[in-house]
């Protein structure tokens, strides 16, 4: 689950919290948009605490050592 899955979670959360005015017998709409955002925070919290740092780590590759080129002639 990565960030995209977070904020889809707390965007259709918001959806049905807040603009879906319609009754579903036995079923409340808006506690259901509720929990998608609740989940979607924890979606998003939880990527950028477990999996962001280790993908800081692996991001940062190997380092070339520089090269540096003298081109004067040799001195006796």
């Amino acid at each position: 689950m990565g960030i995209g899955t977070g904020v889809f979670l707390l965007a259709a959360g918001a959806i049905l919290a807040f603009a879906v005015d319609y009754d579903i017998s036995g079923l409340e709409l808006s506690v259901v948009g509720w929990i998608l955002m609740g989940a979607g925070a924890l979606a998003i919290l939880l990527f950028l605490t477990v999996w962001a740092p280790s993908r800081r780590v692996a991001d940062r590759g190997v380092v070339e050592e520089r090269r540096t080129y003298d081109d004067r002639p040799p001195t006796l």
